[in-house]
Formats: structure tokens, sequence, C-alpha cells
């Protein structure tokens, strides 16, 4: 028994290291492209079957160790790989309990490259508006490319050459610090990672300028007019990017508005009245800020400056202190009116024979027989006293002083001759011949 364990020791041991043929390096995919993973396969070959044998596994690329080092895995899976990766690979394989080291024949991969495709000029701030002054911002970028690109800057149509910029990247930026108006042109970027350049679409700046304080005249006539001129208003800004919009005032009130899609400013007509004397002044806007002009009068000839408001303020007060007038002088004056006419119609009820019927004064007795040598004298009156269809006559009697003879003929002759009669007799009237007397 022990000679046969001692013979396989032996055999074992004095086996010849050409069992072992030369490894063999393989790699797929078979085109490795740039940013994409490889893996490396280290393939051992045995001229009988040993199963017992154990190898470890070593890749190398460009003479350098990669990966952790070497195992017991034929495989090594690289994450991606760049052009600017190793260029020639090998592998070894190291049967541990005989000692033995196989290497293989050195194999150059070939890395490729992704092309440069879709290339895009983006502006900050978008669109391609930016203010005068303001930082542009250029912004160049490929859709898919792999290894380092070069991006280049371009103005106008021609290709002026801007900028030129080598990154590792998919984006590259450019700025221009401050716009000017002399910035606003055509733009476009190229880029290429040595598979010749792709250029971008033409993009549109446009360079907003503010406008700068406008300009008001008053046309030909100046700031002299006349009663039922034509004025012409002009408002006009020296800079300034269009569309601007104008509007004109009188007396911080708008008089109107109107736009200039171009240079040259605006204009307003109006025919001039009296009201139209005093401060004038435009406002000029293109959408980055408003500006105004000094203030300048027009003076009116041939005006009745009585008829000019003087202000608002003295008119609102002359408003109310006449407000006030009329509140406090209305009801004085219904109190006057109501008094002269209670007056008045007192006054026609005291004239009103109807009302206040005259009464005699008798200064003697008035009795016919009376020895007194004044006699009464009857005076009559009709006063259109109305009772159903009769209308009767009062009489009133009065003395008077009588000359003593008339006087003693009176008592000679006696009463019987003088009327006795006070009252005449009743008629009958037609009550549609009675003129009545409105008593009011």
């Amino acid at each position: 028994m022990l000679p046969w364990l001692l013979l396989l020791i032996c055999a074992l041991l004095c086996e010849p290291a050409d069992l072992v043929l030369q490894p063999v390096l393989e790699f797929s995919p078979s085109h490795p492209v740039e940013g994409h993973s490889m893996t490396l396969t280290c393939r051992v070959q045995l001229l009988a079957q040993r199963p017992y044998i154990q190898f470890r596994f070593c890749f190398f690329g460009d003479g350098r160790v990669l990966g952790s080092g070497c195992s017991s895995s034929p495989k090594l899976q690289i994450p991606a790989v760049w052009r600017k990766s190793p260029k020639s690979y090998r592998c070894a394989a190291e049967a541990t309990a005989q000692k033995v080291t196989k290497w293989s024949l050195t194999t150059k991969i070939p890395v490729q490259r992704i092309p440069v495709s879709d290339v895009n000029l983006e502006t900050r701030p978008p669109g391609g508006w930016v203010m005068e002054g303001s930082k542009l911002v250029l912004v160049c970028s490929v859709a898919n490319a792999t290894g380092n690109i070069t991006y280049f800057w371009y103005r106008g149509a021609l290709g002026s050459n801007l900028e030129t910029k080598i990154q590792h990247s998919l984006t590259a930026e450019f700025e221009i610090v401050e716009a000017k108006s002399s910035d606003a042109e055509q733009y476009y970027c190229a880029a290429d990672n040595g598979f010749g350049p792709v250029l971008s679409e033409l993009v549109d700046i446009t360079v907003r300028v503010p406008v700068s304080r406008p300009v008001l005249t008053f046309g030909d006539s100046g700031t002299q007019a006349v009663l039922g001129d034509v004025v012409e208003l002009h408002c006009e800004t020296l800079r300034g990017s269009p569309p601007i919009f104008y509007q004109f005032y009188h007396e911080n009130v708008i008089l109107g508005s109107s736009s200039a899609p171009s240079a040259g400013g605006a204009s307003f007509n109006f025919s001039v009245t009296a009201e139209h004397s005093g401060n004038y002044f435009c406002e000029a806007s293109n959408g980055q800020g408003a500006q105004r002009s000094e203030v300048v009068t027009l003076n009116l000839t041939g005006a009745d400056l009585s008829s000019v408001p003087i202000e608002a303020g003295s008119s609102h007060l002359s408003s109310g202190v006449t407000e006030w007038l009329l509140g406090c002088l209305g009801p004085i004056a219904m109190a006057l009116i109501f008094c002269y006419w209670l007056k008045r119609k007192l006054g026609r009820q005291r004239d009103d024979p109807l009302r206040s019927p005259p009464r005699p004064v008798f200064q003697e007795s008035s009795y016919l027989n009376s020895p007194d040598p004044r006699q009464l004298q009857s005076v009559y009156e009709n006063v259109n006293v109305v009772s159903g269809e009769d209308i009767y006559s009062l009489v009133y009697h009065t003395q008077q002083e009588m000359e003593p003879a008339v006087a003693q003929h009176m008592r000679t002759h006696g009463a019987s001759e003088v009327s006795s009669d006070i009252y005449s007799k009743a008629r009958k009237i037609n009550i549609a011949d009675v003129d009545y007397e409105d008593p009011m």
C-alpha cells in the first residue's frame, strides 16, 4: 500500500509543466464603444484532464494590473472604456500547486467613439432677448457624443469665430458680459469629437435698448397759440428699441396716446380752446421702463381768461360755497315768500266789506227829532249781501253839520217829510249778474 501512495505523489510532483497550454485573451463586445462596458476573458487549455489543478488569473492593460488584482475568476468587467483607456491588453494564468504561470499574447482593443449628433444653441436669458448692459450666455449642447468635444461659437451667417473650447462634456458655454446694441446678430455653434464638426441652427439675438428721455415740441406754432388753431404735439426719444408707446399729458391728464413701430416719434393734434392753456409733457415706454419729458407751457392769445378754470381746488371750493349758500338762502327765501303772502291775505281781509263792514261813528244823538241843529244824512251803498236769490242794500248814515236855517226848516216841517226808510226794498236779481270777489 505504501509504495502505491509514494508513486502517486511522485507523479503529481513530477508532472511536466507543458501540460498547460498558453492562455488566450478574449473581449466582448467585439467593437467596444466609448462610455460602454467591456468584458475580458482569460481561457486556459490543458493537454489532459486535470480537474484537481487550480488557477489564478491576472489581467493587464499597458503593463498595469487591472481591477483589484489576481483572482480565481477567468473574467474581468470594465465598467466603461474610453479612447484614452489602455490600448493593449494581456492576461496570465497561474497554477498554484505547480507554481507555473502562463501568459497570453498582447491584444490591442480599439475603442470606438460616438460621433457628435444634434448640436443645439440656446441663450440665457431665453428667447434671444437681452437688455443692453446685461450678460448674455450662449449655450452649445450635443445630444450624444463621446470623448473630448471641441466647441466653436460663430457670429453672423458668414461665421466669424468668437470662441473655441475643448471639454469632456455634452455642453459648453460662451458669455458676453455686457451686451451692446451692436451685439444684435445671428449666432450659431459647432461641435466635433474627431468625426468632423456638426453645426447648430442660427439663433437671432435681440438687444433691447431702454428709451431715453423724450423731447416734447409744439410743431411749427411753438408755445404760443390762438383760440381755434390746430396745435400738433410731437414727442420723440433719441434712443430706444421699437416699438415705442407715447402718451401726451395736459396738467397730468392724458390727452391721447400713439405708438411708433420704428424711429421718428409720434404726434397728437387738437383744436385749441380756452381750457388748453397750461403745462404739457409726454411719456415714452418700450416695456423696459418709462421716461417723461420736461414740462412745456402753452400760452394762448385772444383767450377769455375768465372762462379758464383757475385750479381744480378753487373750482371745488367755489362749488362748495355755492352749495352752502343755496342750502342757507333757500329756507330764508321760502319764509319771506310765506310772510309776504300772509301779509297780503290779511290786508285783503281788512279791505273786504263782507268781512269787515264799516261802522258809523255817532258824535251826537241820531234821532230825527233831536233838537240839535245837526241832522243825519243817509248814505246808500250796495255791498252785495246775498241770501238765496235776494240781494240787499245796506244803508249807512252819518251825522253832518247843517246850516241853522236848514235845521230850523227841518224842525218846522217835522220828521214826516224826511224819509225814514234806511233799508231799500229787496229786489230779485239774477245770480249770474253778481260779481263775486275772491276773498283771497
